[in-house]
């Protein structure tokens, strides 16, 4: 039994409602588990309509009845239809549903949060101090050694799993972001996330920042001075962890299965060989929470909202993997 499953339905202007509400239809048919969507009831239940998904809707009174698809509606006032994209009203709404979702898990009445997309520039715009879902939760949370990993797998059921060492910074302050903490960071969390999927082992690869891994220090010293030191202290520590390696071959060798994971210096060298095999199926897993949150990995899409053609494949797969977590842990 997986439990209850928290979907909070993020910037209701972009995809989020769509393709929560399509993914839960989709998986409700194979699965046992409950699912509260956290956000503006009246949006959703006309989206239900909208969307021919009839999922029998009832509104959050408990968790004691018999049913499966509850609404707990997050937003102080319910909100207007048809806003424009990036409203600052469907921007606050998400927060507060992220927020709701988040203390629900704290309190222990959700196994699981999957959230879906949110605008970061629509929630700066709208007043609120906001760097990411990721930063948002931990700091509720009450931690700091949290990381992202992003995690698919491709036609053959190949899989890439990437921990990140860094996240939302400029391309020019990795190196002076970089520390041995946050690698060291990000290689405990991997292997740990390795042991909480029950993978059979948890080899780590670690990626070089430079070209070619800096070549001995040719173009670039980040390699002998901060990583492959941090890598020789989690050897020592215990940890099966190799590296530092040239990020232009590493996820070859990873989606080969030599490694079940791989530490990404930065944002971009990790998500896009990701992305690259996984566009449909990657999932983001904030690892060190306290408790499990997954989400797909793409954005608000407002190009597309509203017209009823969102892929859900990416928030299938969050959900999925919230549900596979879920059920290991009990």
């Amino acid at each position: 039994m997986t439990g209850w499953i928290g979907i909070s339905i993020g910037d209701v202007t972009g995809v989020g409602p769509e393709v929560a509400l399509k993914a839960v239809a989709a998986e409700a048919v194979n699965d046992g588990a409950k699912y509260l969507f956290l956000g503006d009831e009246n949006i959703l239940a006309r989206l239900n309509e909208q969307l021919s998904r009839n999922l029998p809707l009832e509104k959050f009174s408990g968790f004691g009845g018999a049913g499966r698809f509850l609404i707990a509606n997050s937003p102080a006032k319910s909100l207007p239809q048809n806003l424009p994209a990036g409203s600052p009203l469907a921007a606050s709404a998400a927060v507060e549903s992220l927020r709701d979702g988040g203390e629900r898990c704290l309190r222990g009445e959700l196994d699981a949060l999957v959230t879906a997309p949110v605008n970061k520039e629509a929630i700066i715009r709208a007043g609120h101090k906001f760097s990411g879902q990721t930063e948002f939760l931990s700091e509720l949370a009450g931690v700091k050694r949290t990381a992202m990993m992003l995690l698919g797998h491709d036609d053959k059921n190949r899989w890439l799993r990437v921990a990140l060492a860094t996240v939302h910074i400029s391309i020019k302050s990795v190196p002076e972001k970089l520390t041995a903490e946050k690698i060291l960071l990000a290689i405990e969390l991997a292997a740990q996330a390795c042991r909480d999927l029950q993978l059979s082992r948890a080899r780590i690869a670690v990626a070089g920042l430079n070209p070619h891994a800096g070549e001995g220090g040719e173009f670039g010293d980040e390699e002998i001075k901060i990583i492959s030191p941090t890598i020789a202290a989690a050897i020592k520590s215990g940890f099966d962890v190799v590296g530092p390696l040239s990020g232009d071959t590493v996820f070859h060798h990873a989606l080969q299965g030599d490694f079940d994971a791989v530490v990404a210096m930065y944002h971009d060298q990790g998500l896009a060989p990701l992305k690259a095999v996984a566009f449909d199926t990657g999932v983001n897993w904030t690892l060190g929470l306290p408790f499990i949150r997954t989400s797909p990995d793409h954005g608000t899409a407002y190009d597309i909202a509203g017209k009823g053609i969102a892929n859900p494949s990416s928030m299938i797969a969050a959900i999925r993997l919230a549900k596979q977590l879920a059920k290991n842990k009990r």
